[in-house]
């Protein structure tokens, strides 16, 4: 790239802040990317002297608000979880130099022999975090949000990717499900919420396992919602046994620390159900909306697991079962376009 854009010109600028940060030696010319994501963010590792690695967060303004991310990493960090430490900052620019929780994701390490001490540890971070929920933290998940996470469905998958203009008829069917999700959702009992809790932001670590990374969009809502980011994950997918296996876990887990989970597992594994169908459907017009706005196709081959456990979950219950037939009717009419997958 030439010196003269400005991805180029934020990492002049990078380099610039790491020389001055006090008590920490960092060595600017090291800097190198460590990863990126679905924002406009970006992360980068960078050496010190003594041999320690740190990373540095550019999150540009106004596109991008750092005191997020500074907020919910103490709200977690206090609740005795692992969390990338704030050893610099500079809110104004959009920089912070955190620490480094190493470059091992859950999804580079997890197969049928790892995953379940490595799903235990998430649990038991997981019930950490939500045994220390408190309302007015963080921002609440409420309807209006719910709802218009559920819209990227209608927008950008049903309308972009597929094509296809629904009939009057078909959108209240799917707004009448989408009043039933709603309506379980907001009657669950509200925690502290990651709300992307998987395996690309958990980081495999020899202790405090595990490193929890991406929490600064955390919310306070429902007591499912981040259980089955981890469980019905659209980056890996585990047998229906296992996912009901660890579903419990949690639940017993839950239960002794006092989480306020539903006393019926059947009805507490429903609102898991309906949970998840929330958020595979607000994932799969996200994944599309990646695709067709921002031109980042690494997402599509995600998409038909997604819709799997859509279909799935909405296959299992009465109320959900008119999904299943919209699904039918948009696939069909669906023009043959030649994505591939």
């Amino acid at each position: 790239m030439s010196v003269n854009t400005p991805a180029d010109l934020r990492l002049i600028q990078l380099k610039e802040w790491l020389a001055t940060v006090p008590d920490i030696k960092v060595l600017p010319e090291s800097i190198r990317p460590a990863s990126s994501d679905a924002s406009f963010r970006r992360y980068f590792r960078a050496d010190a002297g003594d041999g320690a690695t740190y990373i540095v967060m550019d999150a540009p303004p106004p596109q991008e608000d750092v005191r997020p991310f500074i907020h919910v990493a103490e709200v977690f960090g206090d609740a005795g979880v692992s969390v990338p430490k704030v050893l610099a900052q500079d809110v104004a620019r959009g920089i912070l130099l955190l620490s480094d929780l190493g470059s091992t994701t859950y999804l580079n390490q997890l197969n049928h022999d790892t995953a379940h001490k490595l799903y235990l540890d998430a649990i038991d971070a997981l019930v950490l975090i939500q045994a220390q929920s408190k309302p007015d933290i963080l921002p609440e998940y409420d309807r209006a949000l719910l709802h218009r996470e559920l819209m990227l469905f209608p927008e950008w998958y049903v309308g972009k990717h597929l094509g296809v203009t629904m009939t009057d008829k078909q959108s209240e069917v799917l707004n009448k499900v989408f009043e039933t999700l709603l309506a379980n959702n907001l009657a669950q009992p509200q925690v502290y919420v990651h709300r992307d809790y998987h395996s690309r932001n958990l980081m495999v670590l020899g202790q405090g396992n595990p490193g929890i990374l991406d929490f600064q969009d955390a919310v306070y809502g429902p007591i499912t919602y981040d259980l089955v980011s981890l469980l019905r994950d659209a980056y890996i997918q585990w047998d229906e046994e296992m996912v009901l296996d660890w579903a419990i876990r949690y639940w017993e887990r839950a239960r002794r620390a006092g989480l306020p989970v539903n006393p019926d597992v059947d009805a507490f594994y429903r609102d898991f159900e309906f949970m998840g169908l929330q958020r595979h459907l607000k994932v799969l017009g996200i994944f599309a909306r990646l695709y067709h706005r921002d031109g980042k196709d690494g997402y599509l081959k995600d998409l038909p697991l997604v819709m799997e456990y859509t279909r799935k979950a909405a296959g299992r219950y009465n109320a959900l079962a008119p999904l299943i037939r919209l699904l039918d009717e948009l696939e069909e009419k669906a023009p043959s376009v030649g994505y591939t997958f």
